[in-house]
């Protein structure tokens, strides 16, 4: 097992160019990113975007004592970027929730308030709303200071602009009864020499008793907005309890409305209009005490100076969250086709068959993509911190790096996991860059809207976050915010601590990433033992050890010979000689015989209509070391699928079969550490070379060191790949005769004791195909070989018994002397003449032997049968020289029956009697 560890390293060798390109990937993205930056630090340095000085009331031209410099309110960009010496002053307002006010008289605005002291509350709370607005339009602002505003506009996190004089919004003056005919009015007003318009409506400012502050809470928290007589909507913007407030004591606890604190996630805290509030109960509360004219006016609000910061965009952290979302999902489309390449193209069965099990399969594959995703994410990581990405500097490396490992285990572990389900490249490939580019646009223009949206519902973000491709995007989304403050305003980016925020969703993620890392793994590795292992497993194999031992095998012979006796008659006596041995090799075992095989039966049931077919039936063979079985037989004769079931590729419909002792059903694993095979087609990695092939079969036969080195040296020069550096050439480049070579020498090396060859000369010219042979010779001394073939001549040479199969099932068996002696035992006899002289032909062929049979006639040749019991080839010879006398005989020949001969007849006899039956 650990000598096979280093086999995917080795395998992947000659994909370093490609490994190198992948890598760099980040890096030639980053370098985009730097030069896209430039490009937009070159455009924020012009003009526009730089603090300045411009006329005042629209002037196109004007003295300089007329300019205003510093913030331009009519180039809004320039406001987070100029300096401010001395900020404007702006008038107090409450912070009222939004109202939807068709006119005017209809806007209304509740205060609730409670107190120990019923009429001390009363008294202090009637003090709250002016009854009518106070202007002094000399001085516009300054004369709003003493009535009560508020606006439902949201606050910024400075207060250079006040949002409620810039949107498109309503001031309110609350008041305790506004005017029955009140449209509001325009409100002139001047910031830095520029004359701007604001309107101001009358809202009534509605104070109401409750008893106690758990009153207070339900209305609150059962239901925000609240139906008055009317039938129009009264909203809450603020709660007072006066607790024991008295005429000597003033204790007073403010309630307001946080909901828009922080209005995007990791975004620096909001302004708060709260000292309005507290102005208003604390002004009311000393009318109370000094009378009503007495006040204690909230003059203005404003913002500290700030100095001039350049305006600067953070490409990567305004990209990051979409365009590295794509950049990590590069790796998910490379580890799932080179799954589906080695399924599709066999060579995992190939690698199974020779002793690579699953476990140190899944373990080195998973360990090689694991240590390419971790050096494509450092190079990620580092070349973007070295770039000077905010994106990258700015957030802890430790949560990236957690994040980062965490996320590519599952996007591994998702890529075993589909990669059951796939057995084209071609398929594979382009669904995953679908996958790539639709999870990107998917999550960029709709899953990020969701998360933004504070009255989407946050289970649903975390349902929709078990997609492992949102799950990643939600935790570039937060690494890119995180950034993006931290370069704003002078914060460390994410940190450990922030990961318990209320609004960073980077905790969930972790969890939700890692649970599916540990579930789709464990799930993968199932799919695959089930699905995609040769034959797969039963879908309950996990409870094989709970599961009722199975009956003996000699009770389960004598049931299943029950069922074969009427068939045995219809058998050759060969064949029951076989099966006689087979009986008895399972009765008394032996180590001698490598292959037993026992009623081993196939069947292919019907499809659309079509009847069910037997690919083997009824099959016993016995297989000693040391021989070389031939299969014989014409095409869907069943030797492919007899192979395919003694390779572990498929599984019998009945019966069984033991290798080296061990069951086919049940222990493939043990027999494959023993096993070679040679495939039809080949099944090499066209980028490795013959040596390298060898070297990681050999590894996965257990040799090591020189006897590793030894044998596969001794491999290349037996089959003739060791001259002119072919077996330092990619298989991809050898010709189909190399490649065959290539093929038996991989299931020769490291002694296995059963080799399958299923046509090893195929595609071979007849020296190689000579050279060939001698290597079988050779190996079969010691192990047991099947081979099928379609070559007469090759049979005769290296096979030392036969069997022809027609229609699944086993005609006869013996070695080529014995099929020739048994099914041929006639010379055959052509001669050619001229079409008249056809008849003195016969007539002296019936002379010869009344039991001759003319088996072909064309144009004067004629071909006949002769029993060899009936003639004497000295009387044939006295029979042609008489006839070369009474007519012209052009050619004439007599030849003994040969194994094609015999392969034809047992054929036909077969076909014939499947036809009538």
């Amino acid at each position: 097992m650990a000598s096979s560890m280093p086999c995917r390293t080795h395998v992947k060798k000659r994909n370093v160019k490609t490994n190198i390109r992948l890598i760099l990937f980040p890096m030639i993205i980053c370098v985009l990113l730097v030069l896209v930056q430039s490009l937009i630090d070159i455009e924020l340095d012009k003009s526009k975007y730089k603090c300045g000085c411009i006329c005042v009331n629209n002037k196109t031209r004007c003295d300089d004592s007329e300019k205003v410099c510093g913030v331009q309110y009519s180039v809004q960009i320039q406001v987070e970027t100029c300096a401010v010496p001395n900020p404007p002053e702006w008038p107090p307002l409450l912070q009222l929730p939004a109202v939807s006010c068709k006119t005017t008289a209809s806007c209304s605005f509740t205060m609730l308030f409670t107190a120990n002291n019923h009429s001390f509350g009363q008294s202090v709370s009637k003090n709250m709303f002016p009854s009518a607005l106070t202007m002094n339009y000399s001085d516009n602002m300054a004369s709003l200071a003493p009535n009560v505003l508020g606006s439902e506009s949201m606050t910024e996190v400075n207060n250079l602009h006040e949002p409620a004089f810039t949107l498109e919004l309503p001031i309110y003056y609350l008041q305790t009864q506004c005017p029955k005919k009140n449209s509001g009015f325009s409100f002139p007003y001047q910031i830095e020499g520029t004359i701007e318009q604001q309107e101001i409506k009358c809202a009534q400012g509605i104070h109401s008793w409750r008893n106690s502050s758990s009153e207070i809470d339900t209305d609150l928290y059962k239901g925000y907005y609240r139906s008055n007589s009317e039938g129009r909507i009264n909203e809450i913007f603020s709660v007072f309890d006066f607790l024991n407030s008295n005429g000597d004591e003033f204790n007073v606890t403010v309630w307001y409305n946080s909901t828009y604190k922080d209005n995007t996630n990791l975004a620096p805290t909001t302004l708060l209009r709260i000292p309005r509030s507290v102005n208003l109960i604390s002004n009311a509360y000393l009318q109370f005490l000094r009378g009503p004219g007495t006040k204690m006016i909230f003059e203005f609000v404003k913002e500290m100076p700030k100095p001039e910061t350049p305006f600067r965009i953070e490409i990567a952290s305004l990209l990051g969250s979409l365009f590295f979302t794509w950049v990590v999902l590069q790796l998910f489309p490379v580890v799932l086709t080179s799954l589906v390449y080695e399924k599709q193209h066999k060579l995992r069965i190939m690698m199974k068959m020779h002793g690579l099990g699953d476990g140190p399969y899944w373990t080195i594959s998973y360990g090689y993509f694991l240590a390419l995703s971790m050096i494509y994410m450092s190079c990620f990581v580092i070349f973007g911190s070295i770039l000077g990405f905010k994106f990258f500097t700015l957030n802890d490396y430790s949560i990236q790096f957690v994040f980062y490992f965490i996320y590519i285990n599952l996007q591994i572990s998702l890529a075993f996991l589909l990669a059951s389900f796939f057995s084209n490249v071609k398929t594979a490939t382009v669904t995953a860059y679908i996958g790539v580019f639709g999870t990107g646009l998917l999550a960029g223009f709709l899953f990020q809207f969701l998360v933004q949206d504070p009255s989407f519902s946050r289970g649903w973000i975390i349902c929709m976050e078990l997609y492992p491709g949102f799950a990643l995007y939600r935790g570039l989304y937060e690494f890119s915010q995180s950034a993006s403050g931290g370069n704003d305003w002078g914060t460390d980016g994410m940190q450990w601590k922030d990961l318990s925020a209320g609004v960073n969703g980077m905790k969930e993620v972790l969890i939700i990433m890692f649970a599916e890392w540990i579930v789709v793994l464990f799930v993968a590795y199932y799919i695959d033992q089930v699905l995609s292992t040769g034959s797969g497993k039963s879908p309950l194999f996990f409870l094989k050890g709970f599961q009722k031992k199975s009956l003996p095998s000699s009770k389960k012979l004598s049931i299943q010979r029950q069922g074969s006796k009427v068939f045995a008659q219809m058998e050759k006596p060969d064949v029951i000689q076989e099966r006689e041995k087979v009986e008895q090799l399972l009765h008394e075992p032996t180590i001698n015989h490598a292959i037993v095989c026992d009623n081993l039966k196939k069947f292919y049931p019907g499809r659309d209509g079509n009847p069910g077919k037997f690919a083997v039936r009824e099959l016993f063979l016995a297989v000693p070391l040391g021989e070389c079985f031939g299969m014989l037989g014409p095409n869907g004769a069943g030797k492919s699928s007899f192979i395919s079931m003694m390779i572990g590729l498929t599984k019998p419909t009945s019966g069984a079969a033991y290798i080296q002792g061990l069951d086919i059903r049940n222990h493939m694993d043990g027999i494959y550490t023993s096993m070679g095979v040679c495939p039809q087609h080949d099944l090499l990695w066209e980028s490795l070379t013959g040596r390298e092939h060898l070297l990681f079969y050999g590894r996965l036969k257990n040799l090591t060191g020189s006897i590793l080195t030894e044998a596969v040296e001794e491999s290349l020069k037996n089959l003739n790949l060791f001259r002119g550096g072919i077996a330092d050439k990619q298989a991809g480049k050898y010709s189909g005769g190399m490649k065959r070579r290539l093929s038996v020498a991989i299931s020769l090396i490291g002694d296995p004791k059963v080799v399958y060859m299923d046509e090893p000369s195929t595609g071979l010219d007849p020296a190689s195909r000579r050279c060939l042979w001698n290597v079988i010779k050779l190996a079969k001394r010691d192990r047991a070989i099947v081979l099928t073939t379609h070559s007469m001549e090759e049979a005769e040479a290296l096979c030392d018994r036969l069997g022809i199969f027609v229609n699944g099932g086993l005609q006869c068996v013996g070695n080529p002397k014995e099929l020739k002696a048994r099914y041929g035992g006639t010379y055959v006899f052509t001669m050619t003449t001229y079409s008249d002289h056809e008849k003195d032909v016969e007539n002296m062929v019936q002379q010869l032997t009344p039991n001759a049979n003319k088996i072909y006639r064309l144009f004067g040749t004629q071909k006949f049968e002769l029993p060899k019991d009936d003639v004497k080839i000295a009387n044939v010879f006295e029979a042609v020289e008489v006839a070369k006398r009474n007519f012209t005989v052009f050619a004439w020949g007599l030849a003994d029956t040969t194994l094609e001969d015999v392969f034809i007849k047992v054929v036909r006899e077969a076909q014939a009697f499947d036809t009538f039956s």
